[in-house]
């Protein structure tokens, strides 16, 4: 049969099966050829035995060929899977970070806002504290320094708390007054330590700062439309910067600020109160350097009474040649302003540089005597170690503070508030 086969494959042009051949070669390695082919022809039993080991190894090699190929395909597949897995974990961990990110900062920020937009006076504190930081340090080691080698107040550190007052620019009667309150309560209490003098030092700055702008108010620009408020100063003081801030304080308010370059002798004043009217967005009225600044004050209050504007503030000249011109420009000015709006103006601050010292005091009194100056604006106290002039202009020409200046943004204009201001200077 196997040679009728053969004979037949080769006419047709069959090529014998693989897996004869390799049958064949396993008969050859386990019996010899002829052998197989006696047992082969001898017994049908043989046959079919031989037939069932034939298929059995039929069956074996297919099976493991595939067996092969799935082992091959699971090592790669094993490979992949684990990359899949890892990507999987990489994008489940920025995920998370996503979520946890939207979820924090939403929460905190409204959080936050909430917290610090109505606790408007920690902030302010925290300002103050920083523009009185100077002063703080430069008085509170003078005041250390008086009980060295002592444990309690006497006459010697009386007299050395006299010079550190009047140092510190509070003024000599100003002064004066602090040491004697302070020996009066001394003399009643047997003993008198640093803390002690402290506190006692503090409750008498806190009396004359109170006393000197109880009277203060603060809302006079509700009584008249509108209210016309006239700057004086000498240059340099911050009188520009001062109109700016203040122009910007009002606006925040709802008010609608015109301003005034009265001060025509300088063309920087006028330049630089357009710069400010332009950044805080308001309107100026203005003429040509050398105009007449009673002529500016006329038209800056006629334009405001028909564009019904709710804060006028004018700029004078701050040229101190003699105070005989001085009070003639400024009476001239005030009685122009009385003709178009009746009583006005209703308020007059003097600014002056809280860095100058003992020279504020002069300004003060020159000014003073020139106009009714209604309320005072002290500057540039984040920047001196003289903040004692807050104290004594007040007390002593008994005018309030109603603003004071700490700090170099739009913002850093604060109305005076003497408790906080004594507090923040012994904090």
């Amino acid at each position: 049969m196997g040679i009728f086969k053969s004979i037949k494959s080769f006419i047709l042009g069959e090529k014998p099966p693989k897996k004869k051949k390799e049958n064949n070669i396993d008969k050859q390695k386990s019996d010899d050829k002829g052998v197989e082919s006696k047992i082969i022809s001898k017994s049908k039993t043989s046959k079919e035995n031989n037939l069932k080991q034939k298929f059995l190894q039929k069956k074996l090699e297919p099976e493991s060929k595939p067996d092969q190929e799935i082992e091959l395909e699971s090592k790669p597949e094993l490979k992949i899977e684990p990359e899949p897995d890892q990507e999987l974990k990489l994008v489940s961990k920025p995920e998370l970070k996503e979520e946890q990110e939207p979820e924090q900062k939403p929460e905190q920020k409204p959080e936050q806002k909430s917290e610090q937009e109505p606790e408007q006076e920690p902030a302010t504190t925290n300002t103050l504290d920083n523009g009185l930081e100077k002063t703080k340090k430069s008085f509170f080691s003078k005041l250390s320094n008086l009980f060295v080698g002592k444990d309690k107040v006497d006459v010697d550190v009386l007299d050395e708390l006299e010079e550190v007052l009047i140092t510190s620019d509070v003024g000599v009667e100003t002064t004066i007054e602090i040491i004697n309150n302070i020996e009066v309560r001394v003399s009643k209490e047997k003993y008198v330590g640093k803390s002690e003098l402290n506190n006692i030092l503090k409750e008498e700055i806190s009396k004359i700062l109170i006393n000197e702008n109880s009277n203060l108010n603060f809302d006079n620009s509700t009584i008249f439309s509108p209210y016309v408020i006239m700057v004086v100063g000498v240059n340099g003081a911050g009188k520009t910067t001062t109109i700016g801030k203040l122009a910007h304080a009002y606006k925040n308010q709802g008010k609608k600020v015109m301003l005034g370059a009265s001060d025509t002798f300088r063309a920087a004043a006028i330049n630089q109160l357009q710069v400010w009217a332009d950044r805080v967005g308001v309107k100026l009225i203005k003429q040509q350097m050398g105009s007449d600044p009673a002529s500016v004050a006329f038209d800056t209050l006629k334009a405001a009474k028909s564009q019904n504007i709710d804060i006028v503030i004018i700029d004078t000249a701050g040229r101190l040649h003699n105070k005989i011109n001085l009070m003639n420009e400024l009476s001239k000015i005030k009685r122009v302003m009385d003709k178009i709006i009746p009583e006005s103006p209703h308020e007059v601050i003097l600014v002056l540089d809280g860095s100058t010292g003992q020279n504020a005091f002069e300004q003060a009194k020159q000014f003073s005597s020139a106009t009714d100056v209604n309320s005072l604006a002290i500057t540039k106290l984040d920047g001196t170690a003289k903040g004692g002039v807050v104290l004594g202009i007040s007390h002593q020409f008994k005018i309030p503070v109603k603003y004071i200046g700490i700090g170099e943004k739009i913002e850093d204009l604060k109305l005076f508030d003497p408790k906080s201001f004594v507090e923040s200077f012994f904090r």
